[in-house]
């Protein structure tokens, strides 16, 4: 597909498809695109002038049906759109029966880009950096040509993630660098490393053209129970907003020549700031995403608290861009929360969430876009993974579009169709009159388009795929990454200073068995006995053997207990299907949870307790395999390795083992680089971890630092920012920072 590029002494270079209609224009000895084909130089088309000139100018300009595509953020999107939640068709045809490319739009996307003016769309799996690099050229230059020449702003959630069984080579590069989860940046207890994660992403996300993060999410992580957990930065005020300050700096940051205006340019990210106003205080540890936990609580009435992360720190940045560009707020219904209208609905249907707290009070005029599948239908379980429509599910779907709109959001996450947009402006228009209604949706436009602009995405939003491909995953953003797992690590227990082991020795690694599961959407994952660390990298440290008696130590690798807090059979049963989640491995019985919830549904369930109910994890396994592999190692050491993507009881194994490292997500390399003392451990714990689920269950689901904690048969305690390294507890410039900060709360 032709480029041309067009350089300007002293200004941008201007990038445009030759496909595309686009000319170029002189004025002044300087050049600029033509963007709506008029042949004069319009405000918005004038790289001269302030982004909110040109936003404003451009938003004046375009239609309601344009701005409605505007306001779309597409569902999710593979490339090539083969596989995934949305599988698309290339001329009708599936990808594998069609002759299309990897890099080429799929019938889907060419609808969704043309016929609704959606310039939003959210990308999921690529098959290479190059590819993806393609495939954004050949999306913008197909939107070039179309009405005012609007590029798209891609984005992604979080993609970063370690592939545990692959093997760190220094001078190696990969698909793309691999850091610990967020849940493990904060393990580190180190803003500057968090910032320069974003450095290195932000560069990754442009080469795949990709120009808005859906991260950091900075939920206080209050309820151990929560899934979304490992997604935080755990459950501390002051960690959070520091680190959400440095993820946000780190993305949206450009300098040098790459800097446009004010801290933007062509490295930065949108950083589209999650969930306000907090997801984590959910009822019982539920979740949002399904029916069963669409409720958040306050026991402890520390609503307030949860926003320090963003006020504080997402909207108060130390580097020039101010505050983060865009807001997601969360599913939940945060319960009786409501001051003004003492409604009880989903917080992008909240004006009082949205409009006097967000808006009004905090002064936030960003972007907020709502995150994905709110405006559709409730499924008929609770536990079906469906629309989202929490609080107004009996209004129709363009109804609840014209609420969003009316509480103050700009943007439709996960939605692909402009027509229910284009209804609510309709109702708007009766309501409040054309005028009204024509400043309200270019109100949006402006803050949707200021985050394109800024980027300067209208000058050049194309790639040289070539460039793309060596640029992500380098070897020194692998390099970067892979270090910064290393410091995620933290060592909780080991006695008698058991570790570091010695490389050459022998070890015993039992495989774990992993029980059925579903998937986010329902699909069935089988059962599966399994070695949970990749045996031919243990090879380049240890001598490997099945045989316990001929081992020196063993490592017991195990997860976290995990569970939803509703069950299917239990309704079958005869019950309400909502039990309880718990950290602890052994079958558990509910007999400290509260008598009656807090909160409930009366075309559902109203009570929505589980006090006295059982639950067993699916991996209570995990506890039999300590146990047996204590067994047959007749006293020799055994490590267990844990991998937390929240907290965990270890009061049934800790005093059965001689070591215990927590991990957040890393290679299985570095646990060994710690194991054989390549490297020193320096982690800290995130959150507390609990001693028992009598705590769990008595702790407020809104308020950090309220559980009992762990004390371990060492005699210590496995609290907020505890950690060992060689020398024992770690006490340093971090501990006394945030800890002190936690004795003052």
């Amino acid at each position: 597909m032709p480029i041309k590029y067009v350089k300007n002494e002293g200004g941008p270079t201007l990038g445009y498809s030759t496909e595309s209609g686009v000319g170029i224009l002189e004025v002044d000895g300087k050049f600029f695109k033509d963007l709506n084909k008029d042949g004069k130089l319009d405000k918005y088309e004038d790289w001269r002038l302030s982004p909110e000139e040109r936003a404003k100018d451009l938003a004046s300009k375009m239609s309601i049906d344009q701005i409605a595509g505007l306001m779309l953020y597409s569902s999710h999107q593979a490339i090539p759109a083969s596989k995934g939640f949305f599988p698309g068709t290339f001329d009708g045809k599936p990808f594998d029966e069609s002759n299309a490319k990897p890099s080429d739009l799929s019938d889907q996307q060419k609808d969704f880009l043309i016929n609704d003016d959606l310039r939003h769309v959210l990308i999921t799996t690529v098959e290479s950096p190059k590819i993806a690099a393609e495939w954004s050229n050949k999306a913008q230059a197909l939107v070039e040509g179309i009405g005012l020449g609007i590029p798209i702003n891609n984005s992604s959630d979080p993609r970063h993630a370690s592939i545990a069984s692959a093997e760190f080579n220094a001078g190696a590069g990969g698909a793309i660098s691999m850091w610990p989860e967020t849940l493990g940046l904060a393990a580190t207890f180190d803003p500057n490393l968090v910032k320069e994660f974003g450095e290195v992403a932000s560069k990754e996300y442009r080469a795949l053209g990709i120009s808005t993060a859906l991260s950091p999410q900075i939920d206080l992580a209050t309820d151990p129970r929560w899934m979304r957990f490992n997604g935080t930065f755990g459950e501390d005020p002051k960690l959070t907003t520091d680190l959400a300050r440095a993820y946000i700096d780190g993305f949206q940051t450009s300098d040098g020549e790459n800097e446009i205006t004010d801290g933007w340019g062509f490295e930065s990210v949108n950083a589209m700031v999650k969930h306000w106003p907090g997801g984590g205080s959910g009822e019982g540890g539920r979740d949002a995403h399904w029916g069963f936990g669409k409720y958040a609580v306050y026991p402890g009435d520390n609503f307030e608290g949860h926003l320090i992360p963003f006020t504080e720190g997402a909207f108060n940045l130390s580097g020039k861009t101010k505050m983060a560009s865009a807001v997601m707020p969360y599913y939940t219904i945060s319960y009786d929360q409501d001051e003004e209208t003492k409604e009880n609905v989903g917080n992008s249907y909240n004006k009082y969430i949205i409009q006097t707290l967000l808006r009004e009070k905090y002064g936030y005029d960003g972007v907020v876009c709502t995150d994905w599948m709110i405006t559709g239908d409730e499924p008929e379980s609770v536990d079906i993974f469906a629309g989202k429509s929490w609080g107004v599910e009996h209004l129709t779907v363009a109804e609840r579009h014209y609420n969003v709109l009316m509480a103050g959001v700009d943007q439709f996450g996960g939605n692909n169709e402009a027509g229910p947009i284009i209804e609510a402006y309709g109702m708007g228009v009766k309501e409040h009159g054309e005028e009204f209604m024509r400043q309200r949706f270019e109100q949006s436009a402006v803050r949707l388009l200021l985050n394109i602009f800024r980027l300067g995405l209208f000058e050049n939003p194309y790639l040289v795929p070539d460039q793309s491909a060596e640029l992500v995953g380098n070897a020194d953003f692998m390099k970067k990454g892979y270090e910064a797992q290393l410091k995620s690590l933290v060592l909780l227990k080991n006695q008698e200073d058991v570790l570091p082991i010695q490389k050459g020795k022998t070890v015993y690694i039992p495989k774990r068995y992993i029980a059925e599961g579903r998937s986010w959407f329902g699909h069935v994952i089988p059962e599966r006995l399994e070695y949970p660390i990749n045996l031919d990298i243990v090879k380049n440290y240890y001598n490997v053997t099945d045989n316990p008696d001929e081992a020196d130590f063993a490592i017991v690798a195990i997860t976290n207990p995990e569970g939803s807090g509703y069950s299917r059979e239990d309704v079958e049963a005869g019950g309400t299907g909502y039990v309880p989640i718990s950290l602890q491995y052994k079958p558990y019985k509910a007999e400290y949870a509260r008598e009656k919830s807090i909160a409930g549904d009366p075309r559902e369930v109203l009570d929505r307790n589980y006090r006295n109910k059982l639950f067993t994890p699916p991996n209570t396994t995990d506890l039999d395999l300590i146990m047996e592999t204590k067994k047959v190692m007749k006293g020799k050491p055994v490590i267990v390795s844990l991998l937390l993507s929240k907290p965990a009881v270890v009061e049934e194994f800790e005093k059965e083992v001689e070591a215990i490292i927590a991990n957040f997500g890393v290679q299985d390399q570095a646990l060994l680089d710690i194991i054989s003392g390549n490297s020193e451990p320096s982690g800290l714990l995130p959150m507390q971890m609990p001693a028992n689920m009598k705590t769990v269950e008595e702790q407020f689901e809104d308020v950090p630092h309220d559980m009992e904690c762990y004390i371990d048969s060492e005699g210590n305690t496995y609290d907020f920012a505890y950690g060992l390294n060689w020398q024992g507890v770690i006490n340093d410039n971090r501990t006394v920072k945030y800890r002190k900060e936690k004795i003052e709360k």
